[in-house]
């Protein structure tokens, strides 16, 4: 798509040649939404490409993502030995409505910046106790928890002018059992619900992570694997049967439907019979 809107380009290289933030600015990084549609209101692109930022960074204290970072990148990673939920990283990729064409442009930043429910960077940053660190105009940071990133369809935490930098995944999440589920109502469809499930091998705490069933991601937290009727009650209790997304992808009946299913099978999976225990 062109962009015959746009008056200026800037290509900055490092933090302190960031432009002063105006109206009618946007992001650029891997472009692939951006450039997807017309964008009448927007007159300058900030391309943040040239910053350089490593695309992943094994740390002791977990993984370092950048918003920079290409899903085919992230794919591509070979993970420690150690690093238990590492299929979910390509089980999440892999839920990508797109070609690899998108694979090798979209970046992790983007997916989650989009905020859009059926976002799999947000289902898998969330379930794993992602942290987005943010650039702020005034040269400082902040943190905010993937979860409380994104609000809803296409709105997050980010004010004018604020920029992803990051997001960090923590050791102990990257350690834990994960669990899969996932739906679409076509074969190659984006997805009507995505459903994680993450059991501690330290003190067995088990979390469900809803999303794209949900506007936002929804995580459910517990002590311990919790009985079906337990777990049941607090989904139903976390998420009224009003609260489940309506679109061309998905009625809110059969997303609800699909969520109670799907979080059976993941504690099932996890009580260590692969279905369904009372």
């Amino acid at each position: 798509m062109d962009l015959n809107g746009i008056t200026a380009i800037a290509r900055p290289r490092r933090r302190a040649e960031l432009p002063a933030w105006n109206a009618g600015d946007a992001w650029l990084a891997g472009g692939t939404w951006l450039l997807s549609e017309p964008q009448p209101k927007v007159s300058r692109l900030i391309d943040i490409a040239d910053l350089g930022w490593p695309a992943l960074e094994v740390t002791g204290q977990g993984l370092r993502i950048a918003a920079t970072c290409k899903i085919a990148e992230l794919e591509g990673m070979t993970f420690p030995a150690n690093w238990t939920a590492a299929p979910l990283v390509n089980q999440c990729c892999r839920s990508f409505l797109s070609s690899f064409k998108i694979w090798n442009m979209a970046t992790v930043g983007g997916n989650l910046c989009m905020s859009l429910p059926a976002g799999p960077m947000i289902s898998l940053t969330a379930a794993l106790d992602g942290v987005c660190t943010i650039w702020i105009q005034e040269g400082n940071e902040r943190r905010v928890a993937v979860a409380d990133f994104v609000l809803g369809p296409q709105r997050n935490a980010l004010k004018p002018g604020e920029l992803l930098r990051s997001i960090k995944l923590p050791l102990a999440a990257l350690r834990r059992r994960t669990a899969f589920r996932q739906i679409s109502l076509s074969p190659l469809g984006r997805s009507g619900a995505l459903l994680i499930g993450t059991l501690s091998p330290d003190d067995h705490a088990f979390t469900l992570t809803v999303t794209a069933a949900t506007p936002r991601p929804v995580r459910l937290s517990f002590p311990s694997l919790p009985r079906r009727e337990a777990l049941r009650e607090r989904i139903e209790a976390e998420i009224p049967a009003k609260h489940y997304y309506n679109d061309l992808h998905g009625a809110p009946a059969w997303r609800r439907h699909v969520t109670l299913q799907f979080a059976e099978e993941i504690r099932g999976e996890f009580a260590g019979d692969g279905a369904a225990k009372s």
